[in-house]
């Protein structure tokens, strides 16, 4: 059988990628060190993914197991030695802690086989497989780097599904939203999985992505949690947290149309559509749990500030973007580790501080100035 490795046995990893795999016929190893849901994976080899629609399915998800790379390492550098696909969705800050074991996977296995070994981190993040690439070279000598050329190929992807906060019986099993899209980039011919697209310029889809729908789930989070709303949902329901929502994304559809020229009317079509899945009442998803991170979602790269700078490049609008960044300086959530250092440093420092450090956004840019007038009129975030 087929075999793939995936890091990350999280409800992503299993609900979307591993599942995908599993439905195309490979063997799966979820690589974590969530040590129950290891140890469930191995005693059941087998759970189910559910649709959160109005016809829901269930399907169910065989020929899978679990490797604790904390305890077990040796195995999966064995695993990595037989692979097909190696698949990450554990979150790009993890990546660079990952990086070292999936080297050392790759040196031994080279040591053994020529075959090839596609490498695809499945992440929020721009180019994320660049990321996980540079990290594996740091742990590699000279000798085995060369070894890499046409038989380890690292290939950037886009992903987008929903996964919510899970309420099962069972440990492993996942709820989803019935959209998914996966597409990575590339000019080789790859061996097929149920729902990977293929592109040769990744650029204009994962953008779209990210800054449609990131931004877009971002900003319902945020003005949802300004305004008291519990699930993402009933925070669409009020129309004019809607309208700003809309117009949020609009911003970024301007900037995606004029860069990559997007047709407008289908690009609308696009945003209706998102907007259609994150009213879905069925994946009934938590304010709190899309609001998450806010450091990472406000930093210079990611799906608030770059859209907002690639606009202002463009002489195009980013004022609703400077909103979205304002209330997510004020998304206070205690229970979210993230929030609660961002509160920390905008006590200790200030806002512009802040807006330095994390967005690399200083004083006396226009986006800045636009942010902190925001940040400073909180009553303007509520409506």
């Amino acid at each position: 059988m087929k075999e793939v490795v995936h890091f990350g046995a999280g409800n992503i990893g299993r609900g979307f990628i591993g599942a995908l795999f599993s439905e195309s016929g490979y063997h799966v190893s979820f690589v974590d060190i969530a040590e129950p849901i290891i140890n469930a994976l191995n005693e059941k080899q087998t759970y189910k993914v559910r649709t959160a629609a109005e016809h829901p399915e269930t399907i169910t998800i065989t020929n899978v197991s679990g490797i604790n790379s904390k305890t077990n390492p040796d195995q999966v550098v064995a695993a990595i030695g037989k692979a097909e696909y190696l698949t990450t969705a554990i979150g790009p800050k993890v990546l660079p802690f990952i990086a070292p074991l999936i080297a050392k996977g790759l040196k031994e296995r080279l040591t053994h086989t020529n075959d090839r070994i596609y490498v695809i981190a499945c992440e929020n993040q721009i180019n994320a497989t660049d990321l996980l690439k540079k990290e594996v070279l740091k742990a590699l000598d000279e000798a085995t780097t060369k070894k890499l050329n046409g038989k380890v190929f690292f290939l950037n992807s886009a992903v987008d599904r929903i996964v919510p906060l899970q309420h099962n019986d069972e440990l492993l099993d996942v709820l989803v939203e019935d959209y998914r899209e996966w597409i990575v980039e590339t000019n080789e011919q790859l061996p097929q999985v149920k729902g990977m697209q293929i592109v040769p310029d990744l650029a204009p889809y994962i953008e779209r992505k990210l800054f449609t729908v990131n931004t877009g789930h971002a900003t319902t989070a945020y003005f949802g949690y300004q305004a008291g709303k519990k699930k993402i949902h009933q925070a669409l329901q009020d129309p004019e947290l809607y309208q700003d929502v809309k117009a949020t994304i609009e911003e970024t559809g301007a900037y995606l149309i004029k860069q990559y020229g997007f047709k407008p009317e289908v690009h609308e079509q696009y945003i209706e559509k998102i907007l259609h899945r994150f009213q879905n009442p069925k994946l009934n998803d938590d304010v709190t749990r899309v609001g998450r991170s806010p450091l990472r979602k406000l930093g210079a790269e990611d799906r608030l500030v770059k859209p907002a700078r690639e606009a202002q490049k463009l002489g195009l609008s980013f004022t609703h973007l400077a909103k979205v960044m304002a209330a997510a300086l004020h998304f206070d959530y205690s229970e979210d580790a993230e929030a609660e250092s961002l509160q920390r440093q905008l006590k200790r420092k200030g806002v512009q501080a802040v807006l330095r450090d994390v967005s690399r956004l200083e004083a006396e840019d226009p986006i800045a100035k636009e942010v902190v007038h925001y940040y400073e009129n909180v009553n303007l975030l509520k409506k």
